[in-house]
């Protein structure tokens, strides 16, 4: 690396996502902080298809004026299994619920791949990876670039749990999608955190959080209160909650390194076989199997923290 590399220089991240309300919130996050560098955003079929996520990433970096933002095209579809959305939270289009602009510019022209590699062997500090939708594209990387790993410095996922699951009783959403790329990042042997809902389940937006957001009088703070009312439908109706859980903008917080997530490290393996297990991530929380832990798996998060920093990411845009 480079020797004028100093510590106190933005952590370089690529934010790998399916936008999705929370992953919106995540681009706004990583946007407004001085802790980190976002050095694109690569997109990857989940929350909705290839099409609408990457249009709905043009739109978000639009709205807040930020065309500067390279955006990558990814995976259209999991590694080895048919896709399936979350067009029951997020709306067909994958961002339902307010009126965004349409997107003032295009993606480039290197697939995602291409672009993180890219991004990890030019940067003069190791690129850490945010991935906030299903890890196709990341193990996409990790298959094709083996030489570039040392060049990662951390991959801060969200996705898993290691009590409950949101898509079965018994996975997660992002996991469940691609079980299989997820085995693949967890064993690549670069640092992993997993930002599971054990966490995010606790990092919740109310009614009223919202609604401060309509009130800041930027055009950012409407439409993403708007996007946070249609949001807040699903868990309502699903947990009896008010509000929504934040769950991709609790990855990007953590790597801001603020102390708002606690971890602790544990083995996490993936199922892939059965079908009524299928995507669970399997936290080793005794030790019981004996193999050496493979990531650091989120537990508590402190929410007022992270509702005043989504707050102030929303305000810092016009």
């Amino acid at each position: 690396m480079s020797a004028a590399a100093r510590p106190a220089d933005p952590r370089p991240i690529i934010l790998d996502c399916d936008p999705g309300h929370d992953d919106a919130l995540a681009l706004l996050l990583a946007l407004a902080r001085p802790e980190v560098r976002l050095l694109g955003v690569t997109t990857v079929a989940g929350n909705a298809t290839l099409d609408n996520v990457t249009r709905n990433a043009l739109a978000v970096l639009t709205l807040v004026g930020r065309m500067d933002v390279p955006v990558a095209v990814g995976a259209a579809e999991p590694l080895s299994r048919p896709l399936v959305t979350a067009a029951h939270v997020h709306g067909a289009g994958g961002l339902e619920g307010a009126e965004l602009p349409a997107p003032a510019f295009s993606p480039v022209e290197e697939s995602a791949v291409d672009f993180i590699a890219r991004s990890v062997a030019q940067s003069d500090l190791p690129v850490t990876l945010v991935p906030t939708g299903p890890l196709t594209n990341i193990a996409h990387f990790i298959r094709r670039h083996p030489e570039l790993l040392g060049g990662i410095d951390h991959i801060c996922l969200m996705g898993g749990a290691m009590g409950e699951g949101n898509i079965t009783a018994s996975a997660e959403f992002n996991i469940w999608v691609d079980p299989e790329a997820a085995a693949i990042v967890f064993d690549c042997g670069r640092p992993v955190t997993m930002i599971g809902l054990d966490v995010t389940h606790q990092a919740i937006m109310t009614g009223a959080d919202a609604e401060r957001m309509a009130t800041r009088g930027n055009r950012t703070g409407l439409v993403f209160a708007d996007l946070l009312r249609y949001f807040a439908r699903f868990h309502e109706q699903r947990y009896g909650w008010d509000g929504s859980p934040i769950h991709d903008a609790v990855a990007i917080a953590h790597v801001l390194d603020l102390g708002l997530v606690e971890t602790r490290p544990f083995r996490v393996d993936v199922e892939t076989q059965s079908d009524l297990t299928r995507g669970r991530t399997v936290v080793d929380l005794r030790g019981l199997t004996g193999r050496p832990a493979n990531a650091h798996v989120g537990l508590t998060i402190d929410r007022p923290r992270f509702v005043k920093l989504l707050e102030g990411a929303v305000g810092a845009h016009p």
